[in-house]
């Protein structure tokens, strides 16, 4: 596959017109996926608030003023009874997800055993802890783990203006820690953080010019949060939503330009119209987060997804249970 990607070929991709661009990333996306399946995911907050991280548009910061209050890392039982849950709903990948700069060595006998828990159910698993050192990625390589999500969220040049303290170079690194211990990446960002369409340009220039495209691309919509940098600046403004055609855009350039990779609609789902969904899915996405919460958004809720995947004909990747309501909640 390419990774010799320049931001002038990806720019050109975003200005096709759109009935163009969303052929080619369908045609593109029925060469290497059933165009008719799409793969369930549940996310839970296995560590939730009181990251020291700054991101601007995280709830979970110490820096917001969101009321997310900080939690321990969860128990293994009840890790493992959420998972459970999610699988009787029909999810085939379980992303677990904590507010940690880091982990400390402390929490890796946890998270280790979490992992070999998910995996012994036939579940897909994959974790967000923040930045790892090679012996962490090593152990969690050990312990089973199939993917690491470590977003790169916005382009090189407005990453500074989104966080500050940690760096994209700092991003990557895990990346490649990630990667050199055999786990499969999951990287991806966020849009309709005010960034321009250059910035979303060069966002998926970043990842399709990565040694390796990430197998999983999360593409998120912004959710402006009260008491984030973000959701105060943008919350009240009539522009702060991109665009739908814009975002389906995204969506396809992703597609064309990493093949192979699972893309997936990520926060903001759930105030998309049933319409952009399905453009999407014509775009190339074929992985959603299914449940009523993210780590603290709201998400579309599996009634909804349940209904909309049979209005369209959409069905869960061959191997999944049928779609229906999941006990289990995201916090």
């Amino acid at each position: 596959m390419r990774t010799d990607w320049t931001r002038d070929e990806i720019a050109a991709l975003f200005d096709l017109p759109f009935t163009e661009l969303l052929f080619r990333a369908a045609q593109v996306h029925r060469a290497h996926h059933a165009p008719d399946q799409v793969q369930l995911c549940t996310l839970l907050s296995i560590k939730t608030g009181g990251c020291p991280e700054d991101c601007g548009y995280c709830a979970q910061s110490v820096k917001a003023d969101s009321g997310v209050e900080a939690t321990k890392l969860m128990d293994v039982r009840e890790v493992l009874q959420s998972a459970a849950q999610a699988k009787d709903a029909g999810s085939q990948r379980f992303c677990m997800g904590a507010a940690w700069r880091n982990p400390k060595d402390r929490d890796m006998p946890a998270i280790v055993e979490i992992v070999k828990g998910v995996r012994a159910m036939g579940m897909e698993t994959c974790m967000t802890l923040g930045m790892l050192t090679p012996k962490q990625a090593g152990m969690l390589a050990e312990a089973g783990l199939d993917y690491y999500n470590h977003n790169i969220d916005t382009s090189p040049e407005r990453y500074g203006d989104i966080i500050t303290t940690r760096s994209l170079d700092e991003r990557l690194e895990t990346l490649d820690h990630v990667r050199s211990a055999g786990i499969n990446v999951c990287s991806g960002g966020i849009v309709g953080m005010g960034e321009t369409r250059a910035d979303r340009v060069a966002f998926i220039h970043t990842l399709a010019t990565l040694p390796r495209h990430p197998e999983s691309v999360p593409v998120n919509a912004l959710v402006p949060i009260r008491g984030t940098v973000l959701g105060d600046m943008l919350a009240d403004t009539p522009l702060a939503k991109i665009d739908d055609i814009e975002f389906v855009r995204t969506v396809a350039a992703a597609r064309i330009t990493m093949p192979m990779s699972m893309v997936r609609l990520s926060a903001g789902r759930e105030s998309m119209s049933e319409s952009t969904q399905a453009l999407c899915f014509m775009a190339g996405a074929n992985s959603i987060f299914t449940g009523d919460r993210l780590l603290t958004a709201a998400n579309a809720g599996d009634d909804a997804d349940a209904a909309l995947f049979d209005k369209l004909g959409l069905a869960p990747l061959e191997g999944a249970e049928p779609l229906r309501a999941c006990a289990a909640q995201t916090v």
